[in-house]
Parts: C-alpha cells; sequence; structure tokens
C-alpha cells in the first residue's frame, strides 16, 4: 500500500488499517497520540478532529514515510505468530519485573518528591499479572487454533482477546498519566531516567503488539465469519460484536 491510497482516502481508512499496511504510521500515530491499536476502528480524519491534531501536519508526516519497504512482518499466520511471541510476549516478561522493581525503589527514595510516579509500581504489578493471564490464553488456546485454520467459534476467544486489549489501554493510560507523559523532573537520578525510558518502551511495544494482533492477525480469522454473516457462505455463529 502506498502513500497516495492511504493519504487520499481519508474517510475510508481507518487509523487501524493505515498502520498495518503503512510502514512506520504506527510511529506516527504514537508521535500525535493517536490510539491505533485499540481505538484503530475510526477514519485518520475522526482521530485527529479527537486530539485535537492538524490534518494537514498528520498527512505530512504520513506522505514522509518511506513506502518502499513492506511492513516487514510475516505473511504466513503460523509465522506471524511466531513473530508476536518472541517479539512480545517473552519482551514483556522479560521487562516488566525490572520496571516494578525500578518503580518501587523510585517511589520508595523520592515519595516526598513533587513529580514522583506514586502508584506506578502498583499499576505495573497489575498489569503484569493481566497481561500475563492474557498471553497464556492466546498460547494455550487462540493460537493453536489459528495454527490449524481457525473454526467458525474462534471469533469468541478473540472477542475476548479484544475485550482484554482494551483493558490494557487503560493500564496504557494510567502509565501516561503518572508519568507525565515520561517527562523526567529536573535532577532526575539515573532510576528514574531509566524507569522512564523502560515503561516508554513497555507502552510502545505494547501498542504495537495490540495493533499486529487486533488489526492484522485477528482481522485474518475475522473477515470470513463476516462474510459469512453478510450471505456470501452459510453463517455458523453469532457476531463477536468487534465490528459494532
Amino acid at each position: 500500500m502506498g502513500t497516495v491510497p492511504v493519504v487520499t482516502m481519508l474517510e475510508t481508512r481507518t487509523i487501524g488499517e493505515i498502520a498495518a499496511g503503512l510502514p512506520g504510521a504506527s510511529a506516527v500515530f504514537r508521535q500525535f497520540r493517536l490510539d491505533y491499536c485499540c481505538g484503530g476502528n475510526v477514519s485518520l480524519v475522526k482521530a485527529a478532529a479527537r486530539r485535537g491534531v492538524s490534518l494537514d501536519v498528520l498527512q505530512a508526516a504520513l506522505a514522509e514515510l518511506d513506502t518502499a519497504d513492506e511492513t516487514g512482518l510475516p505473511e504466513d499466520t503460523g509465522a506471524l505468530i511466531d513473530h508476536v511471541l518472541s517479539r512480545y510476549h517473552e519482551t514483556h516478561r522479560r521487562d516488566l519485573p525490572e520496571l516494578i522493581r525500578l518503580a518501587e525503589k523510585v517511589e520508595r527514595v523520592h515519595g516526598d518528591h513533587a513529580e514522583a510516579p506514586l502508584g506506578l509500581a502498583q499499576v505495573l504489578r497489575e498489569m503484569q499479572e493481566e497481561l500475563e493471564s492474557h498471553m497464556q490464553k492466546e498460547e494455550a488456546i487462540l493460537f493453536p487454533l489459528m495454527r490449524t485454520g481457525g473454526r467458525p467459534g474462534i471469533v469468541h476467544p478473540i472477542s475476548q482477546m479484544r475485550h482484554e486489549h482494551d483493558q490494557h489501554a487503560l493500564q496504557i493510560r494510567q502509565l501516561e498519566t503518572l508519568t507525565d507523559h515520561f517527562h523526567l523532573p529536573e535532577g532526575a537520578c539515573r532510576s528514574w531516567q531509566a524507569l522512564y525510558l523502560g515503561v516508554a518502551a513497555l507502552v510502545a511495544d505494547l501498542m504495537e503488539h495490540i495493533h499486529i494482533e487486533n488489526n492484522i492477525l485477528f482481522a485474518r480469522f475475522e473477515a470470513p465469519q463476516a462474510a459469512a454473516q453478510a450471505g456470501d457462505v452459510a453463517p455458523h455463529s453469532s457476531c463477536c460484536g468487534s465490528c459494532s
């Protein structure tokens, strides 16, 4: 997908679709704080208006992207799942314990500072627990189904994963609020600096993780169900609700 279709067909393209098809678009959306993962089902026009971002500026940033390369993601479903597991599941499991430790240290040592991120460690602990449960369900149930081509009822576990992604998005907003969007106070110690750098990376990774699943991987299995409901083939199950 080249720049011209993305930039000129704003009324018909969602930011989730743009992020899925235009390399580098997700970074642009993060820059302008546009939710392209859980909130990716709105047009670029609406997303810009909601955030108060100039559409012309946003278009210009998208137009500057190098579209010669593909997204870099594997096309094969099994390979894409392997990528999610190695790039995101393993990364979250590796990074969160250290971020929790750093947050506890910063809150303990600098708790009397006016800009201390009080409560950050607790949010990270909750995120670790919920992400672990979420990833285990994907690894044990959803991904094995996808590797075998899926089945008619697969929309139901997908719908549940989308719902949990929405909860993760709320936690991301909490992280951004508690850290003032990762703005360090003057004279912040190195632990504080490492904490905000790491949490910012966690947020970027988690948004990209959710985007790949919601807008690329899950969509592969929801599209046949949508076609069935439209009468192209005999319907098998009820709508998962993600299209509402």
